[in-house]
């Protein structure tokens, strides 16, 4: 019977059992939705503004008429075609949907550490599937996975999954394991040596270890390279100082072996001459990129390097340290990531928006925005530095990141006008991806 076979099972499994169902029944409802992309007729999507991000401006009304998964005409007044479902979503702004260019879909809140040690890669992954599930339930239609912590290639089944339709979550650029040096930035440092505790990211220590690593990350799915260039950090005077990993001759290895591929390399890098070395080799983004100087912020803007700030995690630690000292040693580097995030915006270094989620809760990571305008930027530059730079970024360009004929139905719905109050993305009431209603 039921009863005697539940109250037998140990407690891990009922664990992943509760995980599985926790996960399983959103899909399922999610699912029931899928006819809407396959469906002969069109939807019209119908509320009282839409965004226009290219020109910057607000139309009033918008509609957007959507067959299978594109969008096929955007404007004040569009025609409704025969036997098209209307979706009237009243008193709301459409926007394409949202991504975020830095998460961790492997983590959640608690010891950061700790957790890649304590929980197995198949308890990981089912974490990394409701995580997935609730940035899309926020609005994040597209998303650049940042490495997953020591658990190896398990993102490539979340990503694939998700393209296949089995599981709802955004479109996913993915890592798998980052790569670092032997001892370094993801290393296992402060454990008992003797324990012999893995560290969070792959090792490559030289040239060929970098290349070895990245066409084994290739091989086993890989969309881009994820590389530690930084760490740790502390600042002195009002400066930060940082250890930089790689050379630049090694970084641009990595760089011209991923671009045999067609592919591009990220870096974690904080500082100089970490991010000097990176923005020469001519990486994709600096990841973090709390100080910049003079000369890496002139190869940034000439190469158009994306610049991803991460405010939301250093926000997030800082309001949430252990101790007084660490919340003290936190706020001084957001104070100082804020200053320095001002005359980068000065200098032209073009921007993505990334929030480093997982360490802080997946679905909340919205308030990015709202903190790189409180620190310089404006709405709208914010918002195109999402979905316009977001889209380049992720190499979906011409393809999400605007509402426009042509481009994949990535919509959502928000209260109130973003332009006006950039708040308004952390309030998403309507989700379309691919064309598929998944919140309503």
């Amino acid at each position: 019977m039921v009863p005697s076979l539940l109250t037998t099972m140990t407690k891990p499994r009922l664990f992943l059992l509760s995980l599985l169902l926790s996960f399983t029944l959103p899909a399922l409802c999610a699912a029931q939705t899928q006819p809407q992309a396959t469906a002969p007729h069109a939807i019209v999507l119908h509320a009282a503004r839409l965004l226009d991000v290219k020109n910057g401006r607000v139309l009033t009304p918008g509609e957007v008429v959507v067959e299978g998964e594109r969008i096929v005409e955007v404007g004040p007044s569009v025609k409704h075609p025969a036997g098209a479902d209307i979706i009237d979503l009243g008193d709301r702004t459409l926007l394409p949907g949202l991504i975020d260019a830095h998460v961790h879909l492997f983590l959640h809140p608690g010891a950061e550490d700790l957790q890649t040690v304590q929980e197995s890669i198949p308890q990981r992954t089912i974490i990394a599937l409701l995580a997935a599930r609730d940035d899309l339930m926020a609005g994040f239609t597209a998303e650049r996975d940042m490495g997953t912590e020591g658990a190896g290639s398990a993102d490539t089944a979340v990503r694939n999954a998700i393209d296949d339709g089995l599981i709802p979550g955004p479109r996913l650029r993915i890592s798998g394991n980052a790569i670092d040096i032997l001892g370094g930035h993801e290393d296992a440092n402060k454990y008992n040596p003797a324990q012999h505790v893995l560290s969070n990211a792959t090792y490559a220590n030289n040239k060929d270890e970098l290349v070895a690593a990245i066409r084994q990350q290739f091989k086993e799915g890989a969309d881009f390279i994820k590389i530690y260039e930084t760490g740790p950090d502390t600042v002195r005077s009002g400066q930060l100082s940082t250890v930089y990993q790689y050379s630049e001759a090694e970084l641009r290895t990595a760089v011209e072996e991923t671009a045999r591929t067609g592919k591009r390399v990220a870096v974690h890098a904080t500082g100089e001459p970490g991010t000097l070395f990176a923005a020469r080799a001519g990486v994709a983004s600096i990841d973090h990129a709390n100080q910049l100087g003079d000369e890496t912020m002139r190869l940034m803007r000439e190469k158009q390097i994306f610049a991803v700030p991460t405010f939301t995690i250093f926000d997030y630690f800082a309001e949430h340290a252990a101790t007084a000292s660490q919340a003290a040693r936190e706020h001084t580097m957001l104070d100082l990531h804020q200053k320095e995030f001002r005359k980068q915006i000065a200098a032209g270094v073009p921007m993505a928006v990334g929030s480093d989620v997982g360490p802080f809760p997946h679905g909340t990571q919205a308030r990015e925005f709202v903190l790189m305008v409180k620190y310089g930027m404006s709405p709208l530059a914010v918002l195109q530095a999402d979905l316009l730079n977001g889209a380049k970024l992720l190499g979906w360009d011409g393809q999400i990141g605007a509402l426009e004929a042509g481009y994949l139905a990535d919509i959502i719905a928000v209260s109130g006008d973003p332009l006006q109050d950039i708040g308004a993305v952390g309030n998403v009431s309507f989700v379309m991806k691919g064309g598929v209603v998944y919140k309503k």
